[in-house]
């Protein structure tokens, strides 16, 4: 045994390569890609903001770092007798430096990562003689090494920014135009992005841009900030600070512009500018605060169905009228709100749990700031996961993903070993690949290691070599020429220099152990089919955790994850290469993918979650109420709802909602026989086949079909099926029952039906609140029973009846039907349920839930998707072109159509 793991060993290696991912598996499987919220500070953007200092903060000798981040970065003065402090800000009247005591490395770090940087200053100079550039700010070692510095170069600035295409000292760097500096307040800001597209604005105006190389990978991590000097002490700069910033991303000329806007009166402001700024500060506080609370703690009693006390929270207007004891809201005045004395006194929320302190304090602030209430209607799905924004993270492959992902880049089909090894993924909000959800435990660093020495076992490696070199020589030269090109392929874009130098890495240590060419390329494999870039969806990653903008590749990955489920094909990838993807192109791309199989493939994975029909593999029914029932019947079931959804969706290219009321159905005899419809003229055999249910009563259309029928139990539950119609159609929301009750499912008798029983829970006054709001949802569906056979009376000899209302969420009257099928062409024609198709398709293809910050740009894909017929491919096209995939992508494309021509080279620090 010592011998077989002893160091330099083939096994030794194996061992290494297969069980050393551990660490790198766990570490990227916990990482949380959430973090800033791009709230503004008085009208300031801090999205990305790693530095700021306003000199407001200024004590003695230390200026403060305000920004909100991991580690304050503050500055010590040098010689405080040459500033003074004073309203403007900090004057510097001598000679000084104000530096970090310790290297910016957070800074420097997130930077590196993000590879993209905006650097902003208020500034006055002193003189327009000031010359070197004389350092206004800047992170550097001395006269001749940087990562970057501000400067003021007579009448102009200067910019030098180190890539791995410029010279240490940041040439050629970036110049304003000339007389564009004057003797006064001014506002500069230095942008760069991934693309190396670099823009200097002046007083919120573009001024100078230019086409800069390489990256900033080479950044030296040890560097200090300063200001008003070099490091060195021999670039001095006069004049006064009013505001210091540097972002890990570059900021957007709307963004400069707003920040502009919000510092450029140095005068007080205006009565009525501070009126304004109160007003709409407590409108945002009401938007990211006091609405999520009022729809998480209030809206179950008040809302316009329940109107307790004849109050209504979930409307503008009718909660500003107030309820049966006068107005519950008076602005300024929380002493006299209704909703203030019985949330301070805990009498609200009723049988709930108090307000926390905090949520009570931001109530009262809210109150007395104004009571700006600035919606016109709170919908408390949007608000099912809070105010704020909903957390990005970094998504590790599902399962059908990582097979995909594997035969898409290696062309090897896994799905067999796969399902057997990989702990499955477990559901969370609905579906199985959110995010946040899909952890990594032992069990999936055994099982990748395990997939991936059978993926290489399956491979041709030597083919895979020779594709790339002819060579068997074992030098890093050579290996690097097979590296490249395969790292390209798995992990889906270029390796960076230290990536190629550790899979070389791999070689070296076959070498020495005696292995052969062929041997080395299987280790690299292998460890390819273990990196982290491999198993998971890595983009951007910033030091503060927040998403940074998109490479080419990286949108690349997107699109094909999002409508292929799987790895980007060639084309993608050239199209990332050529850094090509402007609108047109993507619109281009996604409609060669629409006709992809992958396409139909990826879409059945969504249906098959939102359904969540891998439950009816485990479904049990009670074999003497069922005695037909066995587990051909539950697959024919499924493989109706994934016929079905396919004829619909890609076959007919009919608006989603169509799925609601179509009158086909596709059953096997088997699926038909328990159905009770007639079997003439139907195919013998196990594979499903269109039928025609137009002259079949009450049945057609999604919510008629087994998969979904089950969900109420054998008990037909109307609890349960109108949950499932509220929440997946819906979108309702509704609290669960209080400990105190109990939930045990009342079971039929003569005289007694399911209906029967949910009308008496809505006759009881401390039931009705909420079950008057889902139960009846379910009234059209009694006929069928826990199976989803159709009958016109209960086991027990009860009429069964398939008439009701319903409450579409937002209104205060139900709409009467009389039959199933009217109740399905309600909800096929109701907007609600055009939106909620269009929420859950793009909570499915993000991968992560949908809140209150993404509304508005939903709101933007459902308008968009309903103009192009409100089908599938219409709003999964909408969806790629929305700001969910596009937001933060790179703008390379809009870059590479400037001219790509460097400015001369100027000459380094006398």
């Amino acid at each position: 045994m010592l011998d077989f793991l002893r160091p330099g060993s083939l096994a030794a290696l194996r061992f290494a390569a297969t069980r050393g991912i551990l660490c790198l598996v766990l570490l990227y499987g916990w990482r949380d890609a959430g973090g800033a919220d791009g709230e503004l500070l008085e009208g300031r953007v801090q999205k990305g903001l790693l530095a700021l200092y306003d000199f407001d903060s200024s004590d003695g000798s230390i200026v403060k770092d305000r920004a909100d981040g991991e580690q304050a970065l503050d500055l010590r003065i040098a010689d405080p007798k040459a500033v003074r402090h004073s309203a403007d800000g900090l004057t510097i009247g001598g000679k000084t430096l104000i530096q970090s005591e310790q290297p910016a490395s957070r800074l420097i770090r997130s930077i590196k990562q993000s590879g993209a940087i905006a650097i902003e200053a208020w500034v006055r100079p002193a003189r327009l003689d000031q010359s070197g550039p004389a350092r206004i700010v800047t992170l550097s070692r001395d006269a001749n090494e940087r990562n970057f510095t501000l400067g003021q170069e007579g009448d102009k600035f200067e910019v030098r920014l180190r890539t791995t295409k410029t010279s240490g000292n940041g040439i050629p760097s970036l110049a304003s135009k000339p007389k564009s500096l004057r003797a006064d307040w001014m506002h500069v800001v230095y942008t760069y992005n991934r693309a190396g597209r670099a823009r200097l604005y002046l007083d919120g105006k573009l001024n100078a841009e230019q086409q800069i190389g390489g990256d900033l990978s080479n950044w030296n991590g040890e560097l200090k900030l300063a200001l008003a000097n070099e490091l060195s002490g021999d670039r001095p700069w006069l004049g006064a600070y009013r505001l210091v910033a540097v972002y890990d991303r570059d900021l957007s000329p709307a963004e400069v512009e707003r920040n502009f806007r919000a510092g450029r009166d140095l005068a007080p402001p205006t009565a009525a500018e501070l009126l304004a700024r109160k007003s709409a500060a407590n409108a945002r506080l009401f938007e990211t605060r006091i609405a999520p609370l009022v729809s998480q703690h209030c809206l179950e009693c008040h809302d316009s169905v329940t109107r307790q006390g004849k109050l209504d929270l979930s409307h503008k207007s009718a909660a500003l009228a107030g309820g049966e004891q006068g107005p519950a809201i008076v602005a300024g005045n929380p002493a006299e709100s209704r909703l203030w004395q019985l949330v301070e006194s805990d009498e609200m929320p009723h049988d709930r749990p108090p307000l926390s302190q905090v949520e009570k304090e931001q109530l009262k602030q809210w109150l007395e700031g104004g009571a700006n209430w600035s919606l016109e209607a709170i919908d408390p799905a949007i608000y099912a996961h809070g105010g704020g924004p909903t957390k990005v993270f970094v998504q590790r492959l599902t399962v059908p993903e990582y097979i995909e992902t594997v035969r898409g880049s290696v062309g090897v089909d896994i799905a067999k070993e796969a399902r057997e090894l990989l702990p499955r993924d477990l559901r969370a909000d609905g579906f199985s690949n959110t995010a946040y959800n899909l952890n990594v435990d032992l069990g999936h660093v055994e099982a990748y290691a395990n997939l991936a020495e059978i993926i290489v076992g399956r491979m041709d490696v030597k083919a895979v070599a020779r594709k790339h070199t002819k060579s068997r020589e074992l030098t890093d030269e050579n290996v690097t020429q097979v590296i490249e090109p395969l790292g390209r392929r798995l992990l889906r874009g270029p390796l960076d220099k230290e990536e190629v130098t550790r899979y070389c890495g791999i070689s070296t240590s076959v070498a020495a152990a005696g292995g052969n060419f062929e041997e080395a390329i299987r280790y690299i494999l292998e460890a390819m089919l273990q990196s982290p870039r491999f198993l998971y969806r890595i983009e951007s990653q910033r030091g503060d955790g927040s998403a940074g903008p998109l490479t080419p590749y990286e949108l690349a990955s997107r699109l094909s994850y999002l409508l292929w489920g799987g790895p980007p094909d060639d084309a993608l990838l050239a199209a990332a290469e050529k850094q090509a993807f402007n609108r047109a192109e993507v619109e281009a791309q996604v409609r060669r993918m629409l006709e992809d199989p992958r396409a139909v493939a990826r879409s059945r994975q969504f249906i098959t979650e939102w359904l969540n029909l891998d439950r009816l593999e485990n479904l049990r029914p009670s074999a003497e109420r069922f005695p037909d029932w066995d587990a051909r019947l539950a697959a024919d079931m499924r493989h109706e709802t994934l016929a079905f959804f396919e004829e619909i969706v890609w076959k007919q290219n009919r608006p989603l909602t169509d799925l609601l009321n179509a009158q086909i159905t596709f059953v096997t005899p088997r699926l038909a026989k328990h159905y009770g419809l007639p079997l003439d003229n139907l195919p013998k055999g196990d594979e499903p086949v269109r039928y025609d249910l137009s002259s079949v009563p009450g049945r057609g259309g999604l919510l008629t079909q087994g998969s979904v029928l089950t969900v109420g139990g054998d008990d037909a539950s109307t609890v349960t099926r109108g949950l499932f119609v509220m929440h997946e159609l819906l979108r309702g929301v509704v609290r669960d029952p209080p400990p105190c009750v109990d939930t045990t499912p009342v079971p039929t008798k003569p005289g007694l039906t399911q209906r029967a029983i949910a009308e008496s829970r809505i006759a009881n006054q401390s039931c009705a609140g909420c079950h008057v709001k889902f139960e009846p949802l379910a009234f059209g569906l009694e006929k069928f029973d826990g199976l989803g056979s159709y009958h016109d009376t209960d086991e027990h000899g009860n009429k069964l009846r398939d008439d009701g209302n319903i409450l579409f969420p937002g209104e205060e009257t139900p709409v009467a039907f009389e039959s199933s099928a009217e109740l399905m062409e309600l909800l096929a024609k109701s907007d609600r349920v055009r939106e909620s198709f269009t929420w859950k398709v793009a909570q499915f293809a993000v991968g992560r839930p949908l809140g209150a910050e993404d509304a508005a740009v939903v709101a933007d894909i459902h308008r968009d998707a309903q103009k192009a017929g409100g089908t599938y491919a219409g709003l999964m096209t909408a969806i790629v072109l929305s700001d969910l995939v596009q937001k933060a992508r790179t703008e390379a494309t809009a870059s590479s159509s400037l001219d790509n021509t460097s400015s001369k080279d100027q000459s380094a620090d006398q």
